[in-house]
């Protein structure tokens, strides 16, 4: 059963679209592939999985307090 939870106002959807642009800015490039461009990937992806944490918390929290 799906349930409506809030997104607590964290920019997780934005996050995934840069992520996704800078993925795709790299496909579509001819050439190796620079640490620079590695290192902009993997903040956005480690930022990505502690908003996932901390809303996967904020959630447990919402639902044990229902």
């Amino acid at each position: 059963m799906l349930k409506y939870l809030p997104d607590h106002g964290l920019p997780l959807v934005q996050l995934k679209e840069q992520r996704r642009d800078l993925v795709v800015a790299l496909q579509n490039r001819n050439g190796p592939v620079g640490g620079w461009e590695l290192m902009q990937i993997a903040a956005v992806q480690q930022a990505i999985s502690a908003f996932e944490d901390v809303i996967a918390d904020l959630d447990a929290e919402l639902e044990a307090a229902a």
